[in-house]
Parts: structure tokens; sequence; C-alpha cells
């Protein structure tokens, strides 16, 4: 019998979005091991809000609504919070009833934005890796290091001269006089950071990735990934600069290096410097860098060479171009749509804890 294609309105709705969702959906565990994470930063939600006034969007919301932004490649609040609107998937994961309306994107992000002052998101990727059958995936010897350029939320054409000490400089409008973003030509103008900043995000920097490549605005991304499940444990995002990668590293190594035991930090060619290499050895930690040896001498010498544990950690190190893979092209930090490095920094390290929940499922169901 043909069925009819009349639509007919229900006057009550008995949806239950627990029912919908079905048993083996990959988001389920990941929303468990979120959730429990959130349990653990209750203490530092609750110092950002105020005891008074209207009641917020609930944090735990915001986290959970950003994770599905990351994970599903929204690239906006105002496309998030439609998805939000329609798809039952979304409210489940959320914590949204079937009857409660999604939020305005400009309320949503406004109250994201409180989530800055109290370092979340750092908190939440160590809530994260802090639960118990996590932690037992964790390596606590060997790690890798790597950095990853990340394009601000600025044009070339915003790069412009500083104000000179009496206070005149460029007006920024190009000559026109109305603020429109008049046609430049850069060609024979000598530019640097130290002459130049953007008008947009004063906090980015011009960088060049390699000889023969153009210079972008840009920040630099840093993650530490132990080598046993290739986790990311910490992160840093920094002002692009040439020095800024082996600084970040061994801010992030000190941590785990006070152990009577080496540790070992594997790391690229970059990191194939004198002084890095006998400042790791300093905090007891065994450079297992990649030798550069392109018309110089390596501070990698035969001592950490000669070691089966060095080329093992050299094929291990590889690893964190995945993540960085993940975060820049699924996650949409390719280049970020936020300004100021307090703010990228915190969707950086936010995002860093999405790609660990994504893998996390996978990890736990094959571990004994």
């Amino acid at each position: 019998m043909r069925g009819s294609d009349e639509r007919s309105g229900e006057l009550f709705s008995y949806v239950d979005l627990e029912m919908r969702v079905r048993a083996d959906h990959p988001l389920r565990p990941i929303r468990e091991m979120a959730n429990t994470a959130l349990a653990v930063l209750s203490g530092d939600f609750g110092a950002l809000y105020s005891g008074m006034g209207r009641p917020s969007i609930a944090p735990e919301m915001l986290l959970r609504a950003m994770l599905l932004q990351a994970f599903y490649s929204i690239r906006s609040e105002r496309q998030l919070m439609e998805r939000l609107e329609y798809d039952l998937l979304f409210r489940w994961f959320v914590g949204l009833g079937v009857d409660n309306p999604a939020w305005d994107h400009s309320t949503f992000s406004k109250n994201r934005d409180r989530l800055l002052d109290g370092e979340i998101a750092s908190k939440f990727l160590a809530a994260v890796l802090a639960q118990p059958r996590v932690k037992r995936l964790l390596s606590s010897e060997h790690f890798s290091v790597d950095g990853t350029l990340i394009e601000a939320w600025a044009s070339q054409k915003s790069f412009k001269p500083k104000a000179s000490p009496n206070g005149q400089g460029d007006d920024g409008d190009g000559g026109t006089g109305g603020g429109r973003n008049a046609p430049a030509d850069f060609r024979g103008e000598k530019r640097s950071n130290e002459t130049h900043e953007s008008t947009t995000d004063s906090d980015a920097r011009l960088y060049r990735k390699g000889a023969g490549m153009e210079a972008r605005l840009c920040f630099i991304g840093h993650g530490l990934m132990e080598n046993r499940s290739g986790l990311i444990v910490d992160t840093r995002l920094t002002r692009a600069s040439g020095h800024a990668e082996r600084l970040a590293a061994l801010e992030m190594i000190e941590g785990w290096a006070n152990r009577p035991r080496a540790v070992t930090l594997g790391g690229d060619r970059a990191y194939d410097a004198a002084d890095f290499v006998e400042e790791l050895r300093t905090l007891n930690v065994r450079p297992h860098v990649a030798q550069n040896t392109n018309g110089r001498r390596s501070a990698i010498d035969g001592r950490t060479t000669r070691h089966p544990g060095y080329s093992a950690s050299l094929k291990a190190r590889k690893r964190i171009e995945e993540a960085f893979g993940w975060i820049k092209t699924v996650a949409g930090l390719r280049r970020t749509k936020l300004r100021g490095l307090a703010k990228v920094d915190w969707a950086f390290a936010f995002t860093a804890a999405a790609y660990n929940l994504v893998r996390l499922p996978k990890l736990l169901a094959v571990t004994p």
C-alpha cells in the first residue's frame, strides 16, 4: 500500500534524543570523555562567572558546541548555530533539548570570549589526558616536538610602517581619504617586523617558512607529542621568529624532565643547534634531533646516534605532522579567524584537545 505524503503537525513531542543516537555512534565515547574532563573544570568555570545577574550559556555547552565545530569543519559560529537549530545529533551532544532554541551567534561568541580569561583550553587538554584509562596510553619518557605556521587573520595590505616617534605615521587609507583598501604594490619595498606592523593584528609577524617561499603574516603553533600513542600533551603559540621553536620546546619539555631517569625529545633538523642541544642535556633530556649537515657540522654526534632509540625517535616524531594536519585542515586552523596572540593560543590548545578526543576511542578499543 502506498504511503501518504501529507504532513500533519503534532501537538506534543515525545522525541527522546538519547534513543535517536545509535549505541555505536562514534560521538558517544567522545562525549563521555569530554563530560568527564568538563566535570573536573567545574570549579574553574565558577570562578569566571558572577553570582548575580541573568544566567548565561553554560560553559560546558559552549565547549561541547566548539568541539562539534572542530569535528565537522564548521567555518563560523553563524553556521554552527544554524546546524544546532535543526540537527538532533548536535543537540544531543551539546545538551540542548528538542524544544530549546539555539543561541544567537553573537551571544555565543561573547560567552565564548569569557572562557579566555581562565586558560580553560589548556586545562581542558590536561583534564582529558589525566583520565585514568587515557593516562595508561601515554609515554612519560619519549616525546617529539615540532612547530607549524598558523596564518593570521590579516592581509598583507595591513602591514604598514610603524608610527614615528613624533606620533605621525601612515593613516592606512592608501591616499584615498575614505578608508578604502586601496591597491598596493610592494615590489622593491623593504619591509620587516622592526619597521612595520599589521594594523589588523599587531601580534602577527611577517615570516618566511623557507628559502624561495613567500613571507606571510602568521603565528607559530608548537606541539609536544608523546611517542607511544601519538597524542598531544602540551601546546604553545608564539609570535613568529627564528628562535621561537627551540624556546617553546625547552619550555614544554621542562615539566616532563624533572625526574631521575632521562627522557628523549625528537625533532627535525631545525632543532639541530648547539645551544639547544646543550640546554636539553642540562635538563637531563636526550636530544634525538635529526642531524643537519647541510654545509655545517651537526650538534648531534655519535654519543646519540649510536643508540637504536635514536632512529626509533626519528621515525616516531613524524606522527606529530598528522596532528598538525588535522588541526589545520579538519579543525580549520590553517588560517585563524581570531585576532591577538591570546585568542589564537586558546584556539590552538582547544583544537589539540579535540584531536586527542577523536583518536582516543580507537586507541582505547585496541588497548587491553
